[in-house]
């Protein structure tokens, strides 16, 4: 039996092997095969396309929300949480909720929630739902929502699956510091648990102090995670002699919940789908599970991801990356689009080949498939991404952001403030366009960009000329010079220069061969030398011998009197 066998220049076209080397040419896509003549063509087999496999997504629109309180700035691990529960909800076509958990009011922030809200926005992440928003399951602050935490503490009160704790702070420090001693774990040991529940409405009506504690089951609920998969019944691991419990406080004595409460009451009445939250909360999850089971709830999907840490394996701090947001964009300089990106592939991975992401993009690739294990935060990698995004932003014609940051320093920066010399009749804006765009694949930042290019902004003292310049005599120098002198303005732009560079090396190469009456052979050695030479001096003297943009580029953007200046008399 034959085997059609398309050719992969004109696949209208068919050839015809027997199952055997059909079979080899599966594995060996590139083989020469026989045509019916009998010539020996190289014909290539069309690889079998490999579309890309649908990863694991929700079959519905996913709600998901992000919980931040406002007792700190929005961080790295913060903001990627936000991103991968945005990103969720966008590809299912579902919502994006903010919530802001302010409960903790000792340590609140006052302008915290503020620069959250700067913050996300300026990352792109606009919320659906949410302070600032409205939605229909508000509000969205849990100062706004303490009745509702209280109506249900309550009813796991009524139903047997909480019970009001009166124990003293300094009893259960003192609790804790003996168990401590004996090295086991500080929970709680039920004292109040076995108070008839006549008694405890009692002396709650009376006013004492208390507060209101789950009873948790001997065993916890199953539950599959989107990272680690089954994590199965745990069972609360104790010695013999020893009651504890890890019975966590729903209620406090002030009347406000606790995280685990809130959490749970709020994602149940907001109709969370899923929660993408860092794997340092995975230990909570089964208390919130049964906190489900006892209000009688569906739970949402849960999928706990990796733990930033540095290079080194440990965990984040100032001074390893992890300062606020704000300052990676109003101190480093990095784009919106950057941060996100790069976020994004911490502790997630896709089968595209490129990294280099914007919002749209990260939607369209997102999926539930995270990384297991610590994620490694390179900077590196977060400025390859930079120099990927500027890329696209000058290409596209992008570029007013950039464009005003620059002009803004180089009004600011004292090396910079006669830069009104170099322009020319042209404006600042224009000017610094044409260095953008010239100087583009070196851009990283705006500091970094007004830094590498000043000599392109302030006309400083020419460098005095060099008596001989790394073998290039003085005649030498004299004729790279003499031919400068004698490019007219109509032609100085960077295609002629270098034409007219070139001939000027050539004169130079001549003259020295010459001179030292080179035989054929060294002339041609010679003129690698000689054009590195000449290109090195000019840079040296133009652009300070700082590295950039192409020595005609820098010249044109010079201009011709000011290239001429540089040079001396």
């Amino acid at each position: 039996m034959l085997f059609p066998i398309p050719w992969r220049q004109s696949p209208s076209r068919w050839q015809y092997t027997c199952a055997a080397c059909f079979k080899r040419l599966e594995k060996r896509s590139r083989r020469h095969l026989s045509t019916a003549n009998g010539a020996s063509t190289p014909a290539k087999l069309h690889p079998p396309r490999k579309s890309t496999p649908k990863l694991p997504l929700p079959e519905k629109p996913a709600r998901t929300r992000f919980a931040p309180s406002p007792t700190g700035y929005l961080h790295l691990g913060s903001l990627r949480t936000a991103l991968f529960n945005y990103l969720l909800a966008k590809a299912t076509g579902g919502q994006f909720l903010l919530r802001i958990e302010d409960t903790d009011r000792k340590r609140t922030i006052p302008d915290a929630e503020k620069r959250l809200y700067e913050d996300l926005r300026w990352a792109g992440l606009q919320w659906d739902e949410g302070p600032e928003v409205g939605g229909p399951y508000g509000p969205y602050r849990q100062s706004e929502r303490t009745p509702l935490y209280q109506t249900h503490a309550h009813k796991l009160l009524d139903s047997g699956h909480a019970y009001r704790c009166f124990c003293s702070a300094e009893r259960l420090h003192q609790l804790a510091e003996q168990r401590a001693a004996l090295g086991v774990a500080t929970d709680y040991d039920r004292t109040c648990a076995s108070i008839p529940k006549e008694e405890s409405d009692e002396r709650a009506a009376k006013g004492e102090q208390h507060v209101i504690r789950l009873l948790v089951p001997e065993d916890y609920p199953e539950f599959q995670d989107l990272v680690y998969g089954h994590v199965g019944r745990g069972k609360k691991k104790r010695r013999q002699d020893i009651v504890a419990y890890d019975d966590p406080i729903l209620l406090k004595t002030d009347g406000l919940p606790t995280y685990h409460l809130a959490n749970v009451v709020d994602d149940h009445h907001m109709k969370i789908t899923h929660v993408i939250r860092g794997d340092e909360w995975l230990p909570a999850t089964p208390k919130h599970l049964a906190m489900y089971e006892a209000f009688g709830w569906e739970p949402p999907q849960f999928a706990h991801v990796a733990l930033l840490v540095d290079e080194k394996g440990a965990k984040l701090s100032k001074r390893n990356f992890d300062v606020d947001i704000a300052s990676y964009r109003d101190k480093i300089g990095v784009f919106p689009e950057t941060l996100v990106n790069f976020v994004a592939l911490l502790g997630w991975s896709h089968n595209h080949g490129n990294d280099c992401m914007d919002m749209e993009q990260l939607v369209e690739r997102f999926h539930t498939k995270f990384t297991k294990g610590n994620a490694k935060v390179k900077l590196d990698k977060l400025w390859f991404l930079q120099h990927k995004h500027a890329m696209r932003r000058i290409e596209s014609g992008e570029i007013d952001d950039m464009v005003k940051s620059i002009v803004k320093l180089v009004k600011s920066t004292p090396e910079t403030q006669d830069y009104e010399i170099m322009l020319r009749g042209r404006t600042l804006e224009d000017y610094v366009t044409a260095i953008l765009r010239a100087d583009a694949k070196n851009y990283s930042t705006a500091a970094d960009f007004v830094k590498r290019n000043s000599y392109l902004f302030g006309s400083g003292n020419p460098a005095p000329r060099p008596v001989s310049f790394q073998g290039l005599s003085t005649t030498d120098l004299a004729m790279v010079i003499r031919g400068l002198y004698e490019i007219p303005a109509d032609q100085w732009n960077a295609t002629s220069l270098k034409a007219r560079v070139e001939k000027i090396i050539a004169d130079v190469i001549a003259a020295i061969a010459e001179r030292e009456a080179a035989k054929e052979a060294d002339i041609k050695n010679m003129q690698k030398v000689v054009n590195g030479k000449v290109l090195h001096f000019l840079r040296s003297m133009m652009a300070h011998g700082q590295h950039g943009p192409s020595m005609f580029e820098v010249m044109e953007l010079l201009g011709r009197e000011e290239t001429l200046r540089k040079l001396g008399p």
